[in-house]
């Protein structure tokens, strides 16, 4: 049953019954034309054109206007209704002020460290500016004394984590897109269970829609029995009910306050290379141990005040480092949430673009961007930055991985490097700029993530992890595939047929 409704409510399934009820009005138009069939077709077109004058005049990416526009020109009877459906977020007046008094008791307990980032100004202004931009945008304080710990694979990532999740005595945080029983739950699930035997507060927040075909029905309720304290995120009939394309995709864990996790790693045994789905499964997560992991004990505390309207105070769950951290650079994790107007997570890759003097190198499974995402990197590679992007070798969902394989020529042919992971799926979201700055989390480089869903990151500053992701990145160049204009012009009619036509409806992928 929850696998026909994940397949009913599936955006490409959707958009395809609303193209045939097009056509379906059509023919009754022509065969049946009576006042009641015109009335509908009427009040249809005149919702499609209350969009497209909606679109034109909102203050939004125009690359993304366009790719909307465009089909609802299409499709004029249901293309309205598919942007109302999904690209669109109604936000109730009971919804904003939850999400309003979130945010302001997030902020509240979040301090300005005003004396770190003007360190970070004397050292590097171009870190600083997007440290600043961060604490503005996002309301994330930029900390030292912070150690970082980078993993280049889910099954490092999973051992360690277990080890932490042991250690808790106080409290342990978890969020996740998907979570599916398995070996890598029920190790987690079975240390939950303990430490809660144990008095440790345990809360766990999945995305529901995510998780659809992972978990039993009312999973959440179960976990509960447990004592574990759940809130299945998205689901069709809790506070996102008509927004269901805007889903949890941060993956955070916090263990006391004092150790944090993230990374593109979900809870699911792919992850770990324990299945073997699309050949070798590669991603990367960072363990933070230091002041920085408030940022993520508030990022979750938002997410569980909204989702259970509660207005819980921050302050039990502040960790004290009586003893400072001593560690090397900044660290400055953030979160973006689509329902702000700022897309953040595209924005803190756009800044380092722009900052990068030597090179920009990419991790990302998904490269499905904008136009000015893709001007972007076409301006680095013109005036000199290598930029390098590595992509899967073997995709997850076919229509993705067209879109990803249509962007190469035009990328190509501006300078751009584009690696296929040869052994497999690369689920990573790494970017490194010069030695210096990286940004490692749940972003990948698409609509879904830039405009569309909840994510998170850490951006990091001449830190550990900097270093051991350049050389995770050099290793993963040398097992995969450079690709060549000769290459795009083999696959004339997948990248420069079907492709283009593909890009029309990217925001629906």
């Amino acid at each position: 049953m929850r696998k026909l409704l994940h397949f009913v409510l599936n955006r490409i399934f959707i958009t395809a019954i609303l193209v045939l009820m097009q056509l379906a009005f059509f023919l009754l138009e022509l065969s049946i034309w009576s006042s009641y069939y015109v009335l509908i077709a009427a009040i249809l077109r005149l919702i499609s054109l209350a969009v497209i004058i909606y679109l034109i005049y909102r203050p939004n990416n125009p690359a993304v206007k366009l790719a909307w526009i465009i089909p609802i020109m299409m499709f004029p009877l249901f293309g309205g209704i598919l942007y109302l459906s999904y690209g669109h977020v109604i936000i109730s007046r009971k919804l904003r002020n939850k999400i309003q008094t979130a945010d302001r008791l997030m902020r509240k307990n979040m301090p300005d460290n005003k004396d770190i980032w003007q360190k970070l100004q004397a050292e590097n202004p171009a870190a600083a500016n997007q440290s600043r931009y961060l604490k503005e945008y996002s309301g994330m304080a930029v900390w030292e004394n912070t150690n970082t710990l980078y993993f280049p694979d889910g099954l490092s990532y999973w051992k360690r984590l277990l080890e932490d999740l042991e250690t808790a005595q106080h409290f342990i945080f978890l969020e996740y897109f998907i979570l599916e029983e398995g070996t890598m739950w029920n190790e987690m699930l079975n240390i939950l269970e303990k430490k809660v035997k144990q008095g440790v507060e345990v809360r766990l927040i999945y995305d529901d829609f995510g998780s659809v075909l992972k978990l039993p029905k009312h999973y959440e309720q179960y976990i509960e029995k447990k004592g574990i304290q759940c809130v299945a995120f998205n689901r069709l009939i809790p506070f996102m009910t008509v927004i269901l394309n805007n889903r949890d995709h941060r993956k955070i864990v916090v263990i006391d306050g004092k150790i944090g996790y993230t990374g593109g790693v979900n809870i699911a045994d792919e992850y770990i290379n324990y299945k073997t789905v699309y050949g070798y499964w590669k991603d990367a997560g960072i363990r933070l141990e230091g002041e920085a992991v408030w940022n993520f004990t508030a990022m979750f505390l938002q997410m569980w005040n909204i989702s259970r309207s509660t207005d819980e105070d921050y302050a039990p769950y502040r960790y004290n480092f009586n003893k400072l951290v001593n560690a090397n650079g900044y660290v400055q994790p953030y979160g973006d949430t689509p329902l702000d107007g700022e897309t953040i997570g595209e924005n803190v890759y756009l800044n380092m673009l722009g900052y990068a003097n030597k090179y920009f190198y990419v991790f990302t499974p998904y490269l499905i961007t904008d136009n000015e995402m893709c001007t972007a990197l076409k301006l680095a590679a013109k005036r000199g930055v290598d930029v390098r992007i590595v992509t899967p070798g073997i995709p997850d969902k076919k229509s993705a991985y067209w879109l990803t394989q249509s962007s190469y020529q035009n990328l190509i042919e501006a300078g751009v490097k584009i690696y296929q992971f040869t052994p497999g799926f690369i689920h990573s979201k790494c970017v490194l700029c010069d030695d210096e700055m990286a940004a490692i989390g749940t972003i990948n480089f698409d609509y879904r993530s830039f405009y569309h869903h909840f994510e998170c990151g850490v951006f990091l500053y001449n830190t550990d992890a900097v270093s051991d992701l350049k050389k995770d990145m050099e290793e993963t160049f040398a097992v995969s595939e450079l690709m060549t204009l000769e290459w795009c012009k083999k696959k004339f009619m997948k990248l420069n047929v079907i492709g283009p036509i593909l890009k029309l409806f990217s925001p629906l992928f």
